[in-house]
């Protein structure tokens, strides 16, 4: 009999300053692995400069898109205040948000046809670690 939740903490390497990194495979083990057929995924990201979304996975010019238009909006440069200088990370990590829950049907991820879950770091490149719960 399956446990009626299971959490990992899983890391995650960003190779530059900005990028989306397609976790849903990951996300999908974590899942497969918790043998729970109905019920919820959440995904959450402990970072205030990196964020979790779902969007597009079909085509990759999508995410490109998203994180040129996330740069436009708010420039790395910008007179910004906060001492660390990388103001714009934390507010694009408070735009994108730091948590998705997805539900679980037949032991999948119930996205949709073109839907992926992106991990966002937006002060890299670095470690990171996201957390996936599965509850039933």
């Amino acid at each position: 009999m399956a446990s009626a939740a299971k959490t990992d903490t899983l890391t995650i390497r960003s190779g530059k300053h900005a990028e989306a990194i397609d976790i849903t495979d990951r996300v999908q083990a974590v899942v497969r692995e918790s043998g729970v057929q109905s019920g919820l995924c959440h995904v959450y990201v402990p970072h205030t400069t990196a964020g979790v979304f779902i969007n597009e996975n079909a085509d990759p010019d999508a995410l490109s898109d998203i994180l040129g238009t996330l740069e436009t909006l708010v420039p790395w440069e910008n007179g910004y205040r906060h001492a660390e200088g990388n103001a714009a990370a934390h507010i694009k990590a408070s735009l994108v948000g730091t948590s998705q829950t997805i539900p679980v049907r037949n032991g999948r991820l119930a996205l949709g046809r073109w839907q992926g879950i992106y991990f966002a770091d937006f002060d890299g490149p670095r470690e990171r670690r996201f957390q996936v719960t599965v509850l039933a």
